[in-house]
């Protein structure tokens, strides 16, 4: 049986991965009876960060077969027409940047930082430009109640410096959710990077697909981390590398909350679920067949 989590640590995974997410959430709290909106924290990176701000906003997880929300809609909309393009530009020049994130596991828990972060800049400044941008999205999240009340933190990356900034942790930049949500979902190679108080931030995702090592957790505390892209099916190229990098990563940072004494619980799609995703995270046609997916998953979770 699932434990009832204090933090929900939700990652990164494009239209499908925040179809999978909401339907994980469903399942379990269906089958247990759990009201996942009560966690003390949550913490978002990318899709996870939209999915995370409709929590803090008292929003429940969407079920299958039931009508999309405001915030839902706004997060698939904008890839629309880049679905196709999507993994053409990841060959072209996000390969190299989840080529360089797979040898870059370890920074996620602070080992040779500095130099790491020097490297992820440039990495990113090499990235093209493509003019695309996430307004719609914003737009949306500028009307949903959340807000920073300290218990979300969305992850992103600073452009300029390469290094993680997690909004909405204490010392943080100032920002309001739809700006830090907005930012934590900009893939570098396929939309504008997001400036909030005068600098450009990206995709938390570029750092870590779950950035899971800075959840607010102690000794006992329950962390729930679910990981989109953690079983991608396919088995070269740039699949391969990004399941790489997402497994490596995250194993990783569960060892930091582990040895501060939380007890971690990571959840990747099953087969079923894995295999509704395909290997285009930015396509919207199997999204209710994803969705449904990781509601069973989530269902059977909860008996575990």
């Amino acid at each position: 049986m699932i434990s009832r989590p204090d933090v929900l640590v939700l990652g990164a995974g494009g239209v499908l991965g925040e179809a999978w997410l909401m339907g994980v959430l469903a399942g379990v709290e269906d089958a247990t009876g759990f009201d996942l909106r009560e966690c003390e924290n949550f913490l978002g990176t990318s899709a996870g960060s939209i999915v995370s701000a409709q929590l803090v906003a008292g929003e429940r997880p969407r079920r299958p077969a039931t009508v999309p929300t405001e915030i839902e809609e706004a997060s698939v909309q904008p890839a629309e027409g880049l679905a196709a393009a999507a993994l053409v530009a990841a060959r072209r020049a996000g390969g190299f940047a989840l080529a360089a994130g797979a040898s870059f596991a370890p920074l996620a828990v602070g080992i040779a930082a500095p130099g790491a972060a020097a490297l992820r800049a440039v990495m990113l400044r090499r990235l093209p430009h493509s003019g695309q941008t996430l307004d719609r999205l914003r737009h949306q999240m500028e009307r949903s109640p959340a807000r920073f009340d300290g218990r979300l933190r969305v992850a992103a990356v600073d452009r300029r410096t390469g290094r993680r900034v997690v909004f909405g942790s204490p010392g943080a930049p100032a920002a309001t959710v739809a700006q830090a949500v907005v930012a934590s979902c900009t893939v570098p190679w396929m939309f504008e990077p997001v400036k909030i108080g005068g600098r450009e931030y990206v995709d938390g995702g570029v750092w870590s697909p779950t950035n899971l090592d800075v959840a607010p957790a102690g000794r006992d505390t329950v962390v729930l981390c679910l990981n989109p892209t953690g079983n991608l099916i396919g088995s070269h190229g740039v699949l391969q590398t990004i399941r790489q990098v997402s497994r490596s990563a995250v194993s990783v940072e569960a060892l930091v909350l582990r040895r501060r004494g939380a007890q971690v619980r990571m959840v990747a799609p099953n087969a079923e679920a894995a295999a509704a995703m395909g290997n285009n995270f930015m396509d919207r046609e199997p999204r209710d067949r994803v969705l449904s997916a990781g509601y069973r998953q989530g269902l059977a979770l909860a008996r575990r």
